[in-house]
């Protein structure tokens, strides 16, 4: 499966150890599926993550973020960006993971958003799905 992960998930996934937004992130990791990332989206990632209210929650310093991001960086199959297409989704900062997801030949988009990238998401074949649906679709294939 060829899964984006979008920045509220990567966010979840620091922020709480018990969700599926974690166990993804350690499967992405361990190379269970292959996790596409374009750079724009690990520039958002970065941003993001390092914000302080989520150092504070998830106890992790911005070197351990980084850290963590370069392994992501490691294990993510790069996505070069042929085409963009804006404005598509109705928040401009979702526009990057969508044009990802098109341009990576993404199986789908994991996201608390699930609404707002649907539409868009359809016109590319790429399905739209919460962190805990995106999880029970990795174990069924097992």
């Amino acid at each position: 499966m060829r899964l984006i992960l979008d920045t509220a998930t990567m966010v979840a996934a620091i922020r709480s150890d018990a969700g599926a937004s974690r166990r993804l992130l350690v499967r992405a990791l361990e190379r269970r599926f292959t996790l596409l990332a374009s750079v724009p989206l690990m520039i958002e990632y970065q941003a993001v993550m390092t914000r302080p209210e989520h150092l504070d929650a998830s106890g992790l310093s911005a070197d351990e973020v980084d850290v963590l991001l370069d392994a992501v960086a490691a294990v993510a199959e790069p996505v070069r960006l042929a085409f963009l297409w804006r404005p598509t989704v109705r928040d401009p900062d979702d526009d990057m993971v969508l044009e990802a997801a098109a341009n990576g030949r993404a199986d789908a988009i994991v996201t608390f958003n699930v609404r707002d990238f649907q539409g868009a998401a359809g016109h590319f074949g790429v399905k739209v799905l919460a962190p805990g649906e995106a999880w029970k679709a990795l174990e069924a294939e097992r």
